[in-house]
């Protein structure tokens, strides 16, 4: 394996100040924990088995303290709170949030703070970001002084909040959030998270660090400073212990630690002073390793400049082909379904059909009812060789606005090409194990070959929209993919109106001016 041809060098990263001073590292052991209900319940048992002087960090874009992670008396608050009370060291970073009436999180992420706070541990509101940014990080990591082969991380998707407990049956989850009516009254959740061990935890753990020792107030909106003080609210980083060795190696995967933070106007990240776009750049390098296959799961997929490096691609390569599985509708709850957003989509989507032809294919998610499921899931897999998972979506904000976390995992092998020990590594595995449940089938080896898969898709698209075509008359078929709808913003994209629209506010729901202050 050649890893300098499929990740960044530490000069690549393109960020000095980093504490991150290794690329990469080795021995690691990674599963993909697929749904919510598969990694909240992992999470509670390990969480449990923390005892005094342990460490349990954590970053969250929203955190919903009623949360069940595994059944009753497994609420976030209350399995971390019963932490803090055991001697477990709890500190936790979550997004401020926007003000609740533009339907972002700010109280549910007060509540969860102020829970573990009163039990003992320590959480900000972290509001350190660029103007209409967000943090959109979704890490948790547990370390064990002395027992440094229990250390795992865990980081990809999966926020800690109403919607997300769901399972492959994907009835939903009971304790949901308000969407879009085109998703039910209990809507479906599509979504992946990592559980990392190995040394990538300690790379993981210095992420949360740098944030955690940045000495900039977590908020310069003076508003909220005096807030803050009549409630005492905490808003000062207590020093964390040092940090403890990396954990032994364990397994024989490589991760690449991968992040985005913007360039913030005025003071900017101490660790990051004119931001971070890594995990835009290892897109770009592995795009440019892709010859058989590119497996897509995302909550968007939209924006030019994100699509453009997937079409160069598929234009450079004829044998490429591409696949993307995305949510029927664009967003969870409409307030993002709006006329810019969609053309984005289309632009997008466009782009990649006038570069690949009949090479790519898209897809949305249905549950056996026939009920739309709401892809959440951030997976980027390349030729069954580099498998990244995240908190970044396809689109421009991720890649250059937010701060976002993402793990691009690759396999050690001994001997032979990458691509020709890739069958069995980590990449295949996840892509199969999806694969599997979009089309109900239990047959790994049938779905192992790239192109037979890509065929697979196909066919089982078209046999579930005949069958809805014919009004679900019969047996439905087996399978929950339906081919992606067609756009009906045509005569829009092609109109004054839309160039005159994207001028002032582009497709990622932010004022124009924002969006071109240093690309990747």
């Amino acid at each position: 394996m050649v890893f300098e041809d499929w990740l960044l060098n530490r000069a690549e990263r393109g960020n000095p100040a980093t504490r991150l001073v290794r690329a990469w590292s080795d021995g690691n052991e990674v599963r993909a924990l697929v749904h919510g209900a598969a990694y909240f319940a992992e999470l509670v048992a390990a969480i449990r088995r923390l005892g005094p002087a342990d460490l349990l960090l954590f970053t969250d874009w929203r955190g919903d303290p009623d949360e069940r992670l595994d059944g009753p008396g497994t609420e976030v608050s209350r399995v971390m709170a019963d932490a803090a009370r055991r001697g477990v060291l709890v500190r936790g970073l979550i997004w401020r949030s926007h003000l609740d009436r533009f339907q972002f999180s700010e109280r549910e992420n007060r509540h969860l703070g102020q829970e573990v706070e009163e039990a003992g541990g320590r959480c900000l509101l972290d509001m350190r970001v660029r103007l209409g940014g967000s943090h959109h990080q979704k890490l948790v990591v547990l370390r064990h002084p002395g027992r440094p082969e229990l250390d795992i991380a865990y980081a990809g998707g999966i926020d800690l909040c109403h919607s997300r407990h769901d399972d492959e049956k994907h009835a939903g989850d009971p304790q949901c959030q308000p969407m879009s009516a085109s998703y039910g009254s209990r809507p479906p959740w599509h979504d992946v998270q990592l559980a990392i061990s190995g040394p990538a935890v300690g790379d993981l753990e210095t992420v949360f660090r740098e944030r955690w020792d940045d000495p900039t107030p977590v908020t310069r909106n003076p508003l909220y400073r005096v807030r803050d003080r009549l409630q005492r609210e905490d808003t000062h980083a207590q020093p964390l212990p040092l940090q403890l060795p990396d954990p032994p190696t364990c397994g024989d995967q490589t991760v690449q630690v991968l992040r985005t933070y913007p360039d913030r106007m005025g003071s900017g990240y101490p660790f990051a002073p004119q931001g971070e776009r890594s995990i835009a750049r290892g897109y770009l390098k592995a795009l440019s390793q892709a010859r058989e296959l590119i497996y897509l799961e995302d909550q968007y997929l939209w924006s030019r400049d994100i699509a453009e490096p997937f079409a160069r691609a598929l234009a450079d390569n004829p044998g490429l082909r591409l696949v993307a599985v995305l949510p029927r509708y664009p967003d969870q709850d409409g307030r993002l379904s709006l006329p810019p957003n969609l053309v984005g989509r289309i632009e997008a989507l466009r782009m990649l059909s006038d570069a690949g032809g009949d090479r790519v294919a898209v897809y949305s998610v249905e549950n056996h009812a026939g009920v739309p499921v709401y892809v959440h899931a951030k997976v980027c897999i390349i030729d069954d060789v580099w498998a990244c998972v995240g908190s970044d979506n396809l689109n421009r904000r991720s890649w250059t606005h937010d701060s976002e976390l993402a793990c691009a995992v690759l396999d050690n092998t001994d001997s032979g090409s990458s691509r020709q020990c890739a069958s069995d590594g980590f990449a295949s595995r996840l892509r199969v194990t999806l694969a599997r449940e979009h089309l109900d089938s239990c047959d790994d080896a049938e779905l192992r070959p790239p192109l037979a898969m890509y065929d697979a898709f196909a066919q089982s698209a078209a046999r579930l929209d005949d069958w809805h075509t014919a009004g679900g008359h019969g047996p439905r078929p087996p399978g929950r993919l339906r081919s992606y709808p067609t756009p009906h913003l045509s005569a829009w994209t092609r109109g004054w109106a839309s160039a005159l629209y994207r001028a002032v506010y582009d497709p990622d729901g932010r004022p124009a001016p924002m969006r071109r202050r240093r690309q990747f």
